[in-house]
């Protein structure tokens, strides 16, 4: 008997491959969709077309729903994609602070379009690749921490909501990389199964955002021109390339020979300046976050104990959390390392997110 009719969103890779063998056995009648969010600029910026979103990807999709006896759809989702997520990408970018596209996208495009799409083709459930999970309590809803602790991704998820999680089916939550590569070698995907992952952002095949910016924004030049590079005093060091081109905790290529490890520590669009320090300058032992997306608790007017994370791959750092207005203010047990405007600040309770946001 089947369960319903799901919408897999589907990247050719092996998660995605492997989420269609599981919904498939367990009973579900799947519709896999693949979309299509960039075209390859300009040859210099981009040379090959990489990642979960490229033509390749695509085929490799639709040949694997084909095997399995399911339908299979290509949205063209380029125009909502560039207007959403590079624009953001771009303009965080030019205001000094480093953004994470990741975190825009899922919200945007993968629960936001696809399940539009589901909708229209009579799907009630979603499902990705994620190594997720999905728990309720108190009528809300909240991501836990995928079982694999190494391949967790409720980092990038925080901005979901209410609506795009009670939707939601993660079958890799429960289970480790290494079991996933084995279901797809025992399944006849030996080839899927032994397929590398990339890392990279996916409209940034060759990893270099700044041959992206340069490429991309009209009058690049113009706009952004040289400018000081200076002390926590003030004193004038060097000249900078162009502020964008620069991010929190970087050390190399800075234009600046110290005699010792330098870090930059602020970047100030308006003024066009860069500022170097010492690694020690770069410790924070607070941070203030926006753009506040609530999941375990629907507000967090009393202080409390979480884990904060401010970047991906990090254990993350015990902290005193407490809304203010309608941002949080996060105090660390100890101070953490290099954290940035512009990336997320995730908070955990053990395994569950409480909330996540902007760091400012």
């Amino acid at each position: 008997m089947s369960k319903g009719r799901i919408l897999l969103a589907m990247s050719g890779g092996v998660d995605s491959s492997v989420a269609a063998i599981l919904l498939q056995q367990q009973g579900y009648e799947i519709v896999g969709a693949t979309f299509r969010t960039f075209d390859s600029i300009k040859e210099s910026c981009i040379a090959k077309e990489k990642g979960c979103c490229s033509v390749e990807s695509i085929f490799e999709a639709k040949h694997l729903a084909e095997k399995l006896g399911f339908e299979h759809h290509v949205i063209d989702t380029r125009e909502e994609f560039r207007q959403t997520v590079i624009a953001n990408f771009i303009n965080e970018y030019l205001s000094g602070r480093t953004p994470n596209p990741c975190v825009l996208c899922n919200p945007i495009i993968k629960w936001g379009r696809l399940l539009q799409f589901a909708d229209e083709h009579h799907c009630q459930w979603f499902a990705t690749g994620h190594y997720a999970r999905i728990s309720t309590d108190n009528n809300r809803y909240f991501l836990q921490k995928g079982i694999d602790i190494q391949k967790d991704q409720t980092y990038f998820l925080w901005k979901l909501s209410q609506e795009h999680l009670k939707r939601t089916l993660f079958p890799l939550g429960a289970l480790t990389k290494t079991e996933v590569r084995a279901i797809a070698k025992e399944n006849g995907f030996t080839k899927i199964a032994e397929k590398t992952e990339s890392q990279e952002i996916c409209f940034i095949p060759n990893d270099n955002y700044r041959d992206f910016l340069k490429e991309n924004v009209a009058d690049f030049d113009q706009h952004i021109k040289e400018g000081k590079i200076i002390n926590s005093e003030g004193k004038i060091l060097g000249t900078h390339k162009g502020f964008p081109f620069y991010t929190i905790g970087q050390r190399r290529g800075l234009e600046y020979a110290a005699g010792h490890p330098v870090y930059v520590t602020r970047i100030d669009a308006e003024k066009n300046e860069v500022t170097l320090g010492e690694r020690e300058d770069l410790y924070k032992t607070y941070l203030i976050i926006s753009n506040v997306n609530f999941m375990k608790y629907n507000n967090l007017y009393k202080p409390m104990n979480l884990t904060c994370k401010i970047r991906y791959n990090n254990q993350g750092t015990t902290c005193v959390a407490q809304q203010v207005g309608d941002k949080l203010q996060v105090t660390f047990n100890e101070p953490v390392f290099a954290v940035t405007p512009g990336q997320s600040a995730v908070l955990y309770e053990n395994d569950d997110i409480v909330c996540g946001g902007i760091i400012e």
